[in-house]
C-alpha cells in the first residue's frame, strides 16, 4: 500500500495475531500491497513515514479465506453475472473475508459454463482494482468496489453419492468413466486460478477420477460420501487429503462402521473443514473435532447460500424454495441447505468456545491458504505476504479491512 508520493503506510498500536502468538501494542509496515516489516514490540524503532494509521488497540487478524461459499446478498454463484459476484465480494470484504472460492453445485453443463464465465471475468479484472492507477490522491481506491478476491472455483460435485446428497440435486450427479467426463466441467482460464473439487471416492470410477484431477493440478476433497475405510485409504493414496464440511453429508459415526467420520478423526495426514454455525454441528461437537484434529488440521468455512445477509424468509435457490428461520436453512425435503453465516460468524463461534486467537486465525486464514497452495502469498501476518488484514474491536466487530493494502472499509463502513 503506497500513497501516490511513494511513501509506505504504518499501522501502529495494534494487537497482531501472528501464527504462534499475539503481539500486543505492535505495528506493521505495508509497502506495495505487502507486509514489509512486523514490529512485535512497542520498544522497536518505527520508521518515519507520512501515512500512519493508529489502530488504538484493535486486534489485527489476517484476512479470512472462505473456500466453500455458494453466495450471499441474494446472489447465487450458479446464476451470477460478473457484477453479481463483485457485489458478493464487497459484502464479504465488509465481513472480514479477503479471498473466496465461489462454490458450484451439481448442474447442467450450460449452467457450469455460465457460472465459470462470470468467475473468469471477475478474475481477469480484479487485480486492476488495486493498481496504482485506481487510487485517488488520498491513497484510497477510486473504484466503487473494493472487494475480496475471487480465487477460482470449487465444484461441490457432481461426482458424489446419491445416498448422501444433502441439499444437492441427484438428477445432476455423475460417475466417472474416462478423462473426457471432466470436459463438461469448465476450468477457469487464468493460470493462477485455483480448482477444487468435492467428490465421493466410492462412486464408479472414483479413485481414477481423483488421480486424473490430481494430474490436472486440481485439489481434491472428500465429501457427500458413505465410503468405507478401505476406499478412503485408496482415495488418500490417490491424492485426496481433505474432507468437506466434516460430519455433514456423511453417515454418523458408528462403533462397528466408522465410515468417513471415524476415518477422518484418526488420520493425522487428513485435514477437514467445518461449518461452525451451531446448526450444522453442535458446539460440543466442534470442541470434540478440535480436540482430536487440532487447529493445525481444521479450516473454517461458511457454506453460505444466497440469502446470507438478507434475514429470515423464503428464497428460490437451485430450483426450489429454501426457508431461512432463526439462522437455519431448510429445503422442502427437510434438509439443511447450506448456511447463512459469514466467516466472521464462524470466527466468533470458535472464539466463544475458548479457542485461542492464533488458532482461530490459523483455521480461518492460514489453513485454507495452505490447502489451496497459496500460503506463501497470504493467510498469515508475516513479512512478504499480501497485506490482507482485518481489524476487530473487543466485541468482534469489523472496524477496518485491507485487501492488498487497499482499504475495503474503515470504521465499520
Amino acid at each position: 500500500m503506497k500513497n501516490p508520493n511513494g511513501q509506505p503506510v504504518l499501522l501502529r498500536n495494534a494487537r497482531l495475531i501472528l501464527p504462534e502468538q499475539v503481539a500486543e501494542a505492535s505495528s506493521l509496515l505495508i509497502e506495495d500491497g505487502r507486509i514489509a516489516k512486523v514490529f512485535e514490540s512497542e520498544t522497536d524503532q518505527l520508521p518515519v513515514v507520512e501515512s500512519v494509521i493508529d489502530l488504538d488497540g484493535l486486534t489485527l487478524f489476517p484476512g479470512f479465506i472462505d473456500i466453500h461459499i455458494h453466495g450471499a446478498t441474494g446472489v447465487d454463484a450458479m446464476a451470477a453475472t460478473a457484477d453479481d459476484l463483485r457485489r458478493v465480494s464487497e459484502f464479504l470484504a465488509q465481513n472480514g473475508v479477503t479471498a473466496w472460492l465461489p462454490t458450484l453445485v451439481p448442474a447442467a453443463t450450460e449452467q457450469y459454463e455460465q457460472a465459470t464465465h462470470a468467475i473468469t471475468t471477475v478474475i481477469e479484472h480484479q487485480e486492476s482494482l488495486f493498481a496504482p492507477s485506481a487510487l485517488n490522491a488520498d491513497g484510497a481506491s477510486a473504484l466503487p468496489a473494493k472487494p475480496a478476491r475471487v480465487l477460482g472455483v470449487h465444484y461441490e460435485g457432481p461426482f458424489v453419492s446419491s445416498e448422501q446428497c444433502g441439499a444437492l440435486h441427484r438428477e445432476h450427479f455423475r460417475t466417472f468413466k474416462d478423462p473426457t467426463d471432466l470436459d463438461s466441467l469448465p476450468m477457469i482460464k487464468q493460470e493462477s486460478a485455483v480448482h477444487l473439487m468435492t467428490l465421493a471416492p466410492e462412486i464408479a470410477g472414483g479413485i481414477e477420477l481423483i488421480k486424473e484431477l490430481r494430474r490436472r493440478g486440481w485439489i481434491v476433497s472428500i465429501g457427500h460420501t458413505r465410503a468405507a475405510s478401505e476406499v478412503l485409504d485408496e482415495a488418500l493414496r490417490a491424492g485426496a487429503r481433505h474432507l468437506t464440511h466434516f460430519m455433514n453429508a456423511m453417515p454418523p459415526l458408528h462403533h462397528r462402521a466408522p465410515g468417513p467420520v471415524g476415518w477422518g478423526l484418526i488420520r493425522d495426514e487428513v485435514t477437514c473443514d467445518l461449518i461452525a454455525d451451531g446448526v450444522h454441528l453442535d458446539p460440543s461437537i466442534l470442541k470434540l473435532i478440535l480436540q482430536n484434529k487440532t487447529a493445525e488440521r481444521i479450516s473454517l468455512i461458511s457454506d453460505a447460500v444466497a440469502p446470507t445477509g438478507l434475514g429470515d424468509g423464503e428464497y428460490q435457490i437451485w430450483g426450489e424454495t429454501i426457508r431461512v428461520e432463526n439462522g437455519r436453512t431448510q429445503n422442502a425435503r427437510g434438509s439443511i441447505a447450506g448456511s447463512v453465516i459469514t466467516m466472521l460468524d464462524a470466527v466468533r463461534m470458535m472464539l466463544s468456545l475458548g479457542v485461542s486467537e492464533s488458532d482461530v486465525a490459523r483455521m480461518a486464514s492460514l489453513n485454507p491458504a495452505r490447502l489451496l497452495g497459496i500460503d506463501d502469498d497470504c493467510g498469515s501476518i508475516q513479512e512478504g505476504k499480501r497485506a490482507d488484514l482485518i481489524a476487530l474491536d473487543p466485541e468482534g466487530n469489523v472496524r477496518m479491512v485491507l485487501v492488498a493494502g487497499v482499504p475495503a472499509m474503515e470504521n465499520g463502513k
